[in-house]
């Protein structure tokens, strides 16, 4: 048995002003595209894996057309020259938009399709952040997707769509996948899979997966940043030859999930900014972890809106971390500057205009450097104190999501009295070692505030936008 493995993966956030050209993507090939179980999962089935590469960039603003055509092309490239093959694996997001195009996957699928013709089985993985669309169910025979928000199961996922390909191929299915859309935006964070009610929704998956002749269930929350046609909730059974059992599952959940649309919730504190830097001043616990969720950059934000190093400085903070803010220019003047120096800088809001201005600040260089993976000669992140507040400046939208990352510019997160990450949930690292987090309400490209936010496709009405919908699967 021969299978093909290749991979597009790039969470779009339409409200972002930061654009994704070819330069942004990193390519894994070869081997390196058979890591986290999968080629020891080949090996042990007997299975010929035939890896091209995946290609994949943080989360940011819409992808350039030119950067598209090119990277589809390259993949399919790559596909031809596995040919023949039993089954193609590929390795996705789901909420991937170009900047003409519209939906990636709803593009790209097809094309490999074609590619291989209508008797070879596609499996695809996805992230439970994808918002999935018909055009995709309709040419992939197989769709599984992450079951955790912060997201511990990226390789098992990979691992599940791979070995539900290699049962289809040997035991000769026939799958047959239902896709049921519940109109339900939600943002990421108010759906994080401990917290009620996606634990227990997330929970049903597993029960659905051990009903007789259903291969795989899934549930995705969707990209409610990506304003697309397709943007929200989504439900996909696969069975393994009878569609109108998976049809039976797939409504059923879906009914299920809307019951329960009024319960989803941030499952954290909230406050506003200056609520949040008061909270954490006077908190017994160390250190207090707030999250900048308007900018974070895990899903698409600037990076670079500087309100919270403003609103620090102002309201007299002392031990506090800002981790970090993208500003390039300020990460030169520090090293000319050099370790030890004071700097006056105008930092932040030149990416983001439209949520953030450039802040000025005086202090000194506390540390420069360059983590081991910027393979860099030259500093790529300053650390700046001012007064109480330190900054962690880098020369690019760097997401910092553990403590180790934190701890590689020489700062140690745990000795603060308040971190502030741009990120929405805390990522696990962070999760499982905050005594205390909350959840601040800032603007930017992530707005949990979804009425604030500019949508021109989302589909309407849609939930909670339109609180009176009437819906049935």
């Amino acid at each position: 048995m021969r299978i093909a493995i290749g991979g597009f993966r790039h969470e779009t956030n339409t409200f972002s002003p930061v654009w994704t050209g070819y330069e942004d993507f990193r390519f894994a090939r070869g081997a390196a595209v058979l890591g986290g179980g999968l080629g020891e999962l080949g090996t042990a089935a007997g299975v010929e894996l035939l890896p091209t590469f995946v290609a994949s960039a943080r989360p940011s603003g819409l992808i350039r057309q030119a950067a598209y055509a090119r990277i589809k092309r390259e993949l399919l490239d790559a596909l031809q020259e596995t040919l023949p093959v039993d089954g193609v694996y590929l390795d996705l997001h789901g909420a991937m938009e170009i900047e003409e195009t519209g939906d990636g996957e709803s593009d790209l699928v097809p094309a490999v399709r074609a590619l291989v013709g209508e008797d070879v089985p596609i499996s695809v993985s996805l992230d439970l952040h994808g918002n999935v669309s018909p055009i995709l169910v309709d040419n992939a025979d197989i769709l599984t997707a992450f079951r955790t928000a912060p997201h511990r199961d990226y390789e098992e996922t990979r691992r599940r769509a791979l070995a539900l390909l290699v049962r289809t191929v040997r035991d000769g299915l026939e799958p047959a996948s239902v896709l049921v859309k519940p109109p339900l935006l939600l943002a990421g964070e108010s759906a994080v899979t401990e917290v009620e009610p996606a634990a227990s929704l997330y929970a049903r998956l597993a029960e659905i997966d051990r009903v007789p002749g259903v291969m795989n269930a899934s549930f995705l929350i969707g990209c409610a940043w990506t304003d697309g046609p397709y943007t929200s909730t989504s439900v996909i059974v696969v069975a393994e030859r009878d569609g109108e059992l998976a049809r039976r599952q797939a409504v059923e959940f879906a009914q299920e999930i809307w019951a329960r649309r009024r319960d989803f919730n941030f499952g954290v504190e909230i406050a506003s900014v200056d609520e949040s830097v008061r909270r954490a001043m006077g908190a017994d616990e160390r250190p207090v972890f707030i999250s900048d969720s308007g900018d974070n950059v895990t899903a698409g934000g600037a990076g670079d809106i500087p309100l919270f190093v403003e609103r620090l400085l102002a309201l007299g903070a002392e031990d506090a971390l800002v981790a970090g803010l993208a500003d390039p220019e300020a990460v030169q003047q520090c090293a000319v500057a050099g370790e030890g120096a004071e700097v006056s800088l105008s930092i932040g809001g030149r990416l983001d205009r439209v949520s953030g201005a450039p802040v000025a600040v005086t202090g000194y260089v506390e540390h420069l450097c360059a983590p081991p993976e910027d393979h860099s000669e030259t500093p790529t992140v300053a650390v700046v104190r001012s007064g109480g507040v330190r900054i962690i400046l880098a020369v690019d939208r760097r997401p910092f999501t553990d403590r180790a990352t934190i701890a590689a510019t020489g700062v140690d997160p745990m000795q603060q009295k308040i971190v502030v990450v741009k990120q929405g949930y805390l990522f696990p690292d962070f999760y499982d070692h905050a005594p205390r987090a909350i959840m601040a309400l800032s603007p930017g490209a992530t707005d949990l505030r979804l009425e604030k936010l500019p949508y021109r496709r989302l589909p309407r009405p849609i939930f909670p936008l339109d609180p009176a919908l009437v819906w049935e699967p």
